[in-house]
């Protein structure tokens, strides 16, 4: 795999229809759309306290932050996996800018097609919620996966335990700084909720390591030029910085990509955060990056289009403790909200990668 690394190579949205199997179509106001037709599929997902089966030729929006992440392409086509399993389709549909208005004319293409239902990773916790709204009340359940909304009503598809993923990306640096330095945060969008809460929980892990400092947080918008812009600037701003967290597939991609570059910053600097294998391989076998961490996306996407597709068909509900089937993930169980948090179910821990299994992961 080469080490260079650019979101126009993916080819979006060649790539995201030959991916998904489907058929591209073109959005309203600059948002892309990718239709996934499904198969015949398997029913009989139930749930504690409801009765049946999924529903047959289900329609499910699946809305990324964007339609140029890799990371975002791969939990989509987990969506469609899902979907294709129970009989129904996924269409995926956003636009190529991590923001809430590029993700609305998107919820208003899901309410017009009358779909079942919609999983969005918000690029903003409560802009897209008049939006959100709207479809509620037209019937559709709405799904957050990735980076949640605040929005009422809805069920959170938890990559990872928020707390558990904030502290364990500390203590995976500090290891490898021997708990010395300063460091700094590659982030992506300002207002990405995920990326906050994360943030949130390094923040107070970083209180058990009083010879650690962060000394600023930037944002690369899940952008790799912009990511690259704004590391350089660090790069600059604090020339013995000793270790950067970039909780984000483009950012810790980018970052690899320049140190692989500039090995000579390896001396006193360390890369972690969470990336995608198949992307940061390379840079694992050079040693530009010593271990990092994810989960796999495309497990997202699939427990999201059972969630989505439960929902719709009334097999699932959004009452604590109750239980739905996600396929060959098996059974899930609802969470009580917490924080700003509603219903939620966690997918599972984070996988810390090195050299010693990186080659077991292809996504």
């Amino acid at each position: 795999m080469a080490h260079s690394y650019s979101r126009r190579r993916i080819g979006i949205p060649i790539a995201m229809a030959a991916l998904t199997f489907g058929v591209a179509a073109c959005g309203s106001s600059g948002s892309k759309t990718t239709a996934t037709t499904a198969g015949t599929g398997t029913p009989g997902t139930t749930a504690s306290g409801t009765s049946g089966s999924i529903k047959k030729g289900l329609v499910v929006y699946f809305i990324p932050k964007d339609t140029q992440n890799p990371y975002e392409v791969i939990a989509d086509q987990g969506g469609a996996t899902a979907l294709k399993d129970l009989g129904g389709k996924v269409v995926v549909s956003s636009g190529t800018a991590d923001t809430a208005a590029a993700q609305i004319p998107s919820i208003q293409a899901a309410i017009q097609a009358h779909a079942d239902a919609i999983v969005i990773a918000g690029n903003d916790p409560s802009a897209l919620c008049p939006s959100l709204s709207q479809a509620q009340a037209a019937g559709i359940k709405v799904v957050s996966f990735d980076s949640d909304v605040t929005c009422a009503n809805h069920l959170f598809i938890n990559q990872a335990n928020t707390e558990q993923i904030g502290t364990s990306e500390v203590d995976l640096l500090a290891k490898q700084i021997n708990n010395t330095g300063d460091i700094a945060i590659l982030s992506a969008a300002a207002t990405a909720t995920n990326q906050n809460q994360w943030i949130g929980y390094m923040k107070q892990q970083l209180t058990k390591y009083p010879n650690m400092h962060l000394v600023s947080t930037v944002y690369g918008n899940d952008d790799p030029a912009t990511s690259l812009t704004v590391l350089q600037g660090l790069l600059s701003a604090y020339p013995n910085l000793a270790g950067i967290i970039s909780p984000t597939t483009v950012g810790i991609s980018t970052a690899a990509q320049y140190l692989d570059n500039h090995k000579d910053l390896l001396s006193h600097l360390t890369l972690t955060g969470l990336g995608l294998p198949s992307q940061m391989k390379p840079y694992i076998k050079d040693g530009t990056v010593k271990a990092f961490e994810l989960w796999n996306p495309n497990d997202l996407g699939y427990l999201a289009g059972y969630a989505a597709a439960s929902l719709a068909s009334g097999t699932a509900s959004l009452t604590t403790d109750s239980k739905f089937t996600a396929g060959r993930l098996g059974s899930y169980t609802v969470l009580a909200p917490a924080g700003t948090t509603g219903p939620s179910v966690v997918l599972g821990p984070p996988t810390v990668f090195d050299s010693s299994n990186i080659d077991q992961f292809n996504f």
